[in-house]
Parts: structure tokens; C-alpha cells; sequence
């Protein structure tokens, strides 16, 4: 065979075998992309359709409608109104971003902090991105924007919604307010809403409380983005579930009276509905404006709020603690019939004085006018506010029975209101003092404990519900709340109280000696009531520092005299008609101990004025209103 054939078929084996090599790569490499193919379009298609629909469309919240706070009469509290509001397109600001803002500054208010603020927020968002540069206009300057619009470019005009409080700082300590979500609220609610910028939620009081039910539940919006996430064209649009309603136990009348009637002492009172322990009138004073909050607050209001020594952050009638003074009397005399000591011929002597040991302990008669009040039975005691006769009335009886009826008529736990920060007071026991101070309980203890000092501690709420508890002989339970949405919490009729009818009697007889007959330490305050709007009650004075024995030799310099921060406190607790009790009231004047008692006079006033409003007359079924349905509006 020539030699040159066999070099073609060299040369031919080998071109063929790297045909087949390249062939069976081009096929393998086939294989691999169809089989990706397959797995893209056929096997994950739907996942990538999906994906890709995403990218395409953006599903955005819409914040709901919050739900309304109404009092018991349907006046709304708490209601959403229209938030006229400045937004700015950065893209659109052809001058730049500074001089439109500079430009709004000129035809409404903006300080220089608000456009530092504002600029930062412009900074961290997308160019195409509306942002808020100021909010809760009045139509004065929302009309000034406009007629000016043609100048403005990238502004945009916006109507939105914000939470309205009608009454002010007279209910805040009552609703709370709304303010911006923070990082530690997101922490602890998964809810999508709290991303929304600007979205607020409840900070305080029944805002928090009852926040998930008001806040509803949020809508949507499906818009056509583009790669930048600019919105081409909206696909569909759906409206939230408006939050529900909140009805609560308050008359916002009688609350308004109260709130008003306290004027700005540090003050505090709560009314109840004896029978039932509906809420009728809870105000701290001084309050705050909360609508503040929901605008939002300077670093100047919120000093000025901090610093000011009448505390209006703190509800003084539910986390208040003070000295019950007096008004705790009534607990040690219906300790005493309990116990069987009290008897009808039960009495004691008053010169003064009464000494213990090495200690004296005072009357204060004695301070007033170093005299005593005689021989006193307990309606006497009551009726005279007499120290002596309750010190040795309390160091027969023993703190362990003080104790006893003291839980009864609610003092020394939370009473479970709705509201958030109740404080529990105290009432001290031989327990308690052992853990406390590693120190055994000792007589004297027991004598300082008998006219509310010591270590006993009470919230003018625990003293509204003793009052209510003592008029009315049964367990009742302090609630503000009677309705939510469509759901009815009716009140279920509360016990008799483990106290028997003669202590109960007895301990009602001398509050209305106290009021009702000359010489009881109220007398001089009742005014003239009307036939069958008498009320009776208990007088008290707490001392807030230590009294020296020379300052009680010498008479103690009157309240009036001293530094504000120095004097005494005062308090009452009442209930009316005396006949047939319906209400109940317990006010405390921070510092307040003069001789005009202030706070007789306000309680005075105050339950006269539920009575004669008749704040407990309600239709015999509680409308249900719904945001979705009413639209809101004041209705004071």
C-alpha cells in the first residue's frame, strides 16, 4: 500500500474521533442547558413567574382608620379628622431640596431644627419618594400652599388622617395619646402596619390598652413598578378594616366638670358608680395636651412638661401613693364592730394626748387648739376625726385585723383597672415589715397606722372604690370600659361584702355625721343641699414629713405658711345621697391642707353635679357604633 494512503487514514481516524469528542461535548453541553430549561420553565416556572410578578408589582399598606374612644353618652373622645399635610418630591425640586424647603418655610412655620429633620428624611429615601414637610396644617396655611402651588415645584399638597382629642387635657390621663412607633414597639408586634412611615400607635392610657382593636387592620394597594420601583400604573386598590370602637364608663360632662373644677391644683379625683364600679369621672391635674404628642412634641414642651414639680405626666389617681390620713378611719371602725369592740357602749376619752412608751402620740386637736374632744363613741370618733379615739380603738384591736377589713374594702392591691401603671398602694403587716426592714412590728406602728400614716399608702382610686364599697356593702370592682366594637362587657353584679350590715351601718352613720351634723369636720363645707342630694364622707389630712416633738409642743406652724412642697395633703371621700347611695367620690389636693378644704368643696360640687345631670341614667342597651359605619365628628 503506498505510503500516502496510509497517512489518509491516519489522518481520517483521528478527525473522526474528534468529531465524535466535540460532538458528544456539544451534546452533553445541550443536555445540560435543556435540562435547565426544563427545570427553569417547566419544574420552578411558577416560582420564577411569581418572582417575577414581584418585582413587577408592588403591594403596599394602607394604614386604617383608627377606631374611636366614646364616653358612655356617645360623645366621641377620641376621633380621626383630616391631617392637612405638605409633601415634597425631591426629583421635581428643580432649585434643589433646600430652596424648596426654604420656600415653605416662607409661607408657613418651620424651624430650623424641622428643616435639619426634614432634609435628613429626604436623604434616606428615593428621589421619587413624597416626603412629609409638614403636618396638621390649618386651612390658612394649606390654602397658602396652594395659591402658591405654580411656584412650589415638587410640592404636593395632601390630605390625610389624624387622631383628634376634643377635651383636651381634661380626659389625656383618662385615653392617653398616639404617637411614632419605636424600634422597641416593633420589637415586641409583628403587626406590618408599625413599618408605615408615620404611623403612630398607643403610648399611654386606653390608647395602649385597647390599641390592637383600634388599630384595625390594614388595606392595600397593588401598583405597576418599574427597576427603580417608580409606580406606573395602580392594578387594584383595597380599604382596610377600620379599628373598632371603644366605649367607655366616663360622662364626659361630668369629667369635664371635675377636670375643671380642680382647676391647676396637683390634684386628683375619681367618681364610681357605687353598685356597679362604672367609672364615671377619673382626672389628674394638671393634664397635658395630647394632641401635642400625636404632632409631635419639642425637646422645649417636653422640659417643660418634665420639670414641672405638679407631675401632669403622672395619673395621680391611679399611680398616685399617698397617706390616706383620715379617710382611713372608716376602716379601723368597721374593724372594731367586726371584732366585736364597738359595741353601742363602746367609748373612749380624748384629753389630747395619748402615750405609748416614751412616745406621745397627738390629737390633733391638741395641735389646733390644746384641747381634746371628750368622751366619743365610734360614730363620735368618726364624726370628729378623732386621733386619740382611733390610736386606742387600733391598739386594742391589733394590725392583724386592720389588715383584714382594709383588703376588704380594696385598699392594698390594684383595683385591675383597665388602664395601664396602676400602683397597689400598701397595707402593712407583721410579714411585710419583718421582710422589709428585718425589724419585728411594734405598737406604735399600729397607732400611726389607725389614722393613715405609717407606712400605709393608698390611690385616691383605692380610696373611691372604699367609699364605694362601704355605701354600697358590696365587693364591687372599679371598670372603665363597658363595650368594644360589637362586644358588650356587661358588669356582673358584685357580692355582698364579707362585712357585717351593723359595721357597714355604723361606719355610713358617722361619714354623715361628719357632713350632715354640726361639729363634724365637714359640716362647715356641705353648703346647702338640696332635699335629697345630702352626701357623707370622711375628711383627712396626710402629713408629708415628720412633725418634731417641738413643733408639736409649740403648735405647728400652719400649712398656709410653708413652702408648697411642705405641707400637708388633703383628702375626702364621700358618697351621695346619703339615703340611697349612688355615687361615690375620693379627692386629693397635693399640699393642699388649708383651712378652706378645697377638696371637700370639689367633692361637693362634683357629686351634686352627677346627680343632678344623672349621670347613671342609660338607655337599657348600649348602642353599638362602628368606625366603619360613622363617620367621625365631634360630638361634645
Amino acid at each position: 500500500m503506498p505510503l500516502f494512503d496510509k497517512k489518509d487514514k491516519s489522518r481520517y481516524a483521528v478527525f473522526t474521533r474528534r468529531t465524535l469528542g466535540v460532538g458528544a461535548g456539544m451534546t452533553a453541553v445541550f443536555a445540560v442547558l435543556a435540562g435547565r430549561l426544563y427545570q427553569l420553565q417547566i419544574r420552578e416556572g411558577e416560582q420564577y413567574k411569581t418572582a417575577a410578578e414581584g418585582n413587577r408589582v408592588s403591594e403596599r399598606l394602607l394604614a386604617p382608620p383608627r377606631g374611636r374612644i366614646l364616653d358612655r353618652f356617645g360623645a366621641e373622645l377620641a376621633n380621626n379628622r383630616r391631617n392637612y399635610r405638605v409633601l415634597l418630591v425631591a426629583e421635581k425640586a428643580s432649585d434643589g431640596v433646600a430652596k424648596a424647603v426654604d420656600t415653605i418655610a416662607e409661607l408657613i412655620q418651620i424651624s430650623d431644627a424641622q428643616k435639619k429633620k426634614i432634609l435628613a428624611t429626604i436623604a434616606q429615601n428615593k428621589k421619587f419618594v413624597p416626603v412629609p414637610v409638614a403636618e396638621n396644617l390649618s386651612w390658612e396655611e394649606f390654602s397658602r400652599i396652594n395659591l402658591h402651588l405654580p411656584y412650589l415645584p415638587g410640592v404636593q399638597p395632601d390630605v390625610g388622617q389624624t387622631r383628634d382629642y376634643p377635651f383636651g387635657d381634661e380626659m389625656v390621663h383618662i385615653l392617653g395619646y398616639v404617637a411614632s412607633v419605636s424600634p422597641e414597639d416593633k420589637a415586641h408586634d409583628a403587626d406590618p402596619l408599625l413599618d408605615l412611615p408615620g404611623y403612630r400607635i398607643g403610648k399611654r392610657g386606653i390608647e395602649k390598652a385597647f390599641d390592637t382593636e383600634v388599630r384595625g387592620k390594614a388595606g392595600a394597594i397593588r401598583a405597576e413598578v418599574n427597576a427603580y420601583g417608580r409606580i406606573i400604573r395602580e392594578l387594584g386598590h383595597e380599604e382596610g378594616v377600620p379599628g373598632q370602637d371603644v366605649w367607655l364608663t366616663i360622662d364626659g360632662e361630668l369629667q369635664k366638670f371635675a377636670a375643671q373644677r380642680l382647676a391647676d391644683q396637683s390634684a386628683a379625683c375619681v367618681v364610681l358608680d357605687v353598685n356597679n364600679g362604672d367609672v364615671l369621672s377619673l382626672v389628674s391635674s394638671p393634664g397635658y395636651d395630647p394632641n401635642a404628642f400625636n404632632v409631635g412634641i419639642s425637646n422645649d414642651e417636653w422640659k417643660a412638661l418634665t420639670e414641672n414639680d405638679h407631675i401632669p405626666l403622672l395619673n395621680k389617681a391611679m399611680s398616685g401613693i399617698y397617706p390616706p390620713g383620715s379617710t382611713f378611719k372608716p376602716v379601723v371602725a368597721a374593724a372594731a364592730v367586726e371584732a366585736g369592740l364597738a359595741t353601742p357602749d363602746y367609748r373612749v376619752t380624748c384629753n389630747g394626748r395619748l402615750t405609748l412608751g416614751n412616745h406621745t402620740f397627738n390629737c390633733w386637736s391638741w395641735t389646733t387648739y390644746h384641747r381634746g374632744h371628750g368622751s366619743l363613741d365610734l360614730e363620735g370618733g368618726l364624726k370628729n376625726s378623732c386621733d386619740v379615739f382611733f390610736y386606742e380603738t387600733a391598739r386594742r384591736l391589733g394590725i392583724d385585723k386592720i389588715q383584714e377589713t382594709a383588703l376588704k374594702l380594696g385598699l392594698g392591691a390594684p383595683t385591675g383597672i383597665e388602664l395601664p401603671g396602676e400602683k397597689s398602694g400598701l397595707i402593712p403587716s407583721r410579714d411585710w415589715k419583718l421582710k422589709r426592714y428585718r425589724t419585728p412590728w411594734q405598737p406604735g406602728d399600729t397607732l400611726s397606722a389607725a389614722i393613715g400614716q405609717g407606712y400605709v399608702t393608698a390611690t385616691p382610686m383605692q380610696l373611691a372604690l372604699e367609699a364605694a364599697r362601704i355605701a354600697s356593702g358590696r365587693a364591687v370592682q372599679p371598670r372603665l370600659v363597658h363595650q368594644v366594637g360589637s362586644r358588650v362587657m356587661r358588669a356582673s353584679e358584685a357580692p355582698p361584702l364579707d362585712l357585717t350590715p351593723d359595721a357597714l351601718a355604723r361606719v355610713r352613720e358617722g361619714m354623715n355625721k361628719v357632713m350632715n351634723e354640726p361639729g363634724g369636720t365637714g359640716y362647715a363645707f356641705r353648703g346647702r343641699p338640696e332635699p335629697g342630694f345630702e352626701m357623707a364622707g370622711k375628711t383627712g389630712t396626710a402629713q408629708v414629713r415628720a412633725y418634731s416633738q417641738a413643733e408639736h409642743a409649740s403648735g405647728i406652724t400652719k400649712n398656709s405658711a410653708l413652702a408648697w412642697k411642705l405641707r400637708d395633703h388633703a383628702l375626702f371621700i364621700g358618697f351621695a345621697p346619703v339615703a340611697a347611695p349612688r355615687y361615690a367620690c375620693a379627692c386629693i389636693i397635693e399640699h393642699g391642707a388649708t383651712t378652706e378644704h378645697f377638696q371637700v368643696l370639689a367633692a361637693r360640687d362634683i357629686l351634686q353635679f352627677a346627680q343632678k345631670r344623672k349621670t347613671l341614667e342609660l338607655p337599657t342597651a348600649y348602642p353599638i357604633h362602628s368606625a366603619s359605619l360613622t363617620p367621625p365628628g365631634s360630638v361634645r
